[in-house]
């Protein structure tokens, strides 16, 4: 499997090829386009109970999509439905905790798993679980704007907005809590951090579609009683 990422870093798109009936597994409405002959099998990854829990709890589809490649190989378009980056990762059996709605496809390498945060996120917006990724080969992610890694030391602490985070090292510290005092939440337009702790990387996304969908809402035009 040989991949690259077009058209970066606002409207992104990944260019995967693969070998004869070679498998890639695809999270649901992100295939674009592919050549002639690609099977498609739909299941549930994992059975009915991991596949309910990413689903409720992950925030990603029910059910994934695997795409066999034909006798002479394939080649598939992927793209996420926001604007934004891309990035494939070659993983050698590390663990990434992903944030849902990032994930976009894998070697059948990878296993794709639900991962308990614990109470520290119990305010997190993205919920109290986040997605696991861990094993061989190449994994797809998406953000919403730009991608921007950070490379922190043994014992260095880094705070992100819940928001911007896209992913990080599984096994480093990790604690959700408010940008400041319930005033300063409140009315400073920050919400809610998260205070990492390395060693480990970080993939942090440049726009929030928390804050974007804020600054959207008043803006849309309202609808007049009707008469």
């Amino acid at each position: 499997m040989r991949a690259e990422i077009l058209y970066r870093p606002s409207y992104s798109m990944a260019i995967v090829d693969l070998a004869p009936h070679e498998e890639i597994r695809v999270e649901s409405g992100s295939m674009v386009s592919m050549t002639e002959g690609m099977r498609l099998k739909t299941q549930m990854e994992g059975g009915l109970l991991r596949s309910l829990t990413r689903s409720v709890l992950g925030g990603e589809s029910f059910f994934l999509n695997i795409f066999q490649a034909p006798a002479q190989g394939g080649q598939i378009n992927l793209a996420p439905t926001m604007p934004g980056d891309m990035m494939i990762l070659e993983m050698h059996g590390e663990s990434l905790l992903v944030q849902g709605g990032s994930y976009v496809a894998s070697s059948l390498g990878i296993i794709i798993d639900t991962k308990w945060g614990g109470a520290q996120t119990f305010f997190a917006s993205e919920g109290l679980i986040m997605l696991r990724a861990r094993g061989e080969g190449l994994l797809i992610l998406s953000s919403y704007g730009a991608i921007h890694p950070i490379d922190l030391a043994p014992g260095q602490r880094y705070t992100i907005d819940t928001g911007h985070l896209v992913s990080f090292s599984e096994g480093m510290g990790f604690r959700v809590r408010p940008a400041g005092g319930v005033r300063s939440t409140l009315l400073s337009g920050e919400g809610l951090v998260v205070d990492l702790t390395g060693p480990g990387r970080v993939y942090m996304q440049t726009r929030s579609e928390d804050a974007f969908l804020a600054w959207l809402a008043p803006n849309l035009p309202q609808q007049g009683p009707q008469e």
